[in-house]
């Protein structure tokens, strides 16, 4: 269901005038509708489905290069996301390192953030952010592992309460072979690793 922006422009308009603001001063004029656009894109996953990046996959044995079977995992580090905090309507944004441990099935790389973004576009926590992205990628392919850490700045954290512009918040979600945490270390340990 897409945003509704005359509804949302109003409520801000309401907003303003409920802090004290008059919304007819010039700087806040076209506030309302610069609002409701934000929050368009902000909130353009709910209602998406988060799979449908994910429904066109590769044959490992059978598709374009059945010569080179993985034989670990295939993790893509350092998406960007941003999503907005359902407690606080206040955005936090980070970088997502996906993995999986393909079975028949792989999917190409641009997929993975194309999930994140539908799933990111809602009022989300990070907690479930994580377990809806791995949720997804487990559920559309025949992984035998899956392996999602997010790494993020909350402004609920950073502007407000114990004000903290450092901290970060990191989250993992496990599916398959890598809800051990033995298994998993080693992707871990390359998330921080950089050439």
């Amino acid at each position: 269901m897409p945003v509704d922006r005359e509804r949302v422009a109003a409520l801000v308009r309401e907003l303003l005038e409920a802090i004290g603001e008059d919304p007819d001063r010039p700087g806040l004029r076209q506030t309302p509708t610069r609002v409701a656009d934000s929050w368009a894109e902000f909130f353009s996953g709910v209602g998406q489905d988060a799979g449908a990046p994910l429904q066109h996959t590769i044959s490992v044995s059978r598709g374009p290069a059945p010569d080179t079977l993985p034989s670990g995992a295939v993790m893509l580090r350092d998406i960007a996301f941003r999503s907005m905090c359902e407690h606080h309507l206040l955005p936090f944004r980070g970088r997502a390192h996906v993995a999986y441990l393909p079975g028949e099935e792989v999917v190409g790389l641009g997929a993975l953030p194309r999930v994140i973004d539908i799933l990111a576009a809602r009022p989300q926590v990070q907690e479930r952010l994580g377990e809806q992205v791995a949720d997804a990628i487990a559920s559309a392919l025949d992984a035998r592992g899956v392996l999602v850490v997010l790494d993020a700045t909350h402004e609920c954290v950073t502007m407000r309460g114990g004000r903290q512009p450092d901290a970060s918040t990191v989250t993992i979600a496990a599916r398959g072979v890598y809800a051990d945490p033995a298994a998993r270390a080693e992707l871990v340990a390359l998330i921080g690793a950089r050439p």
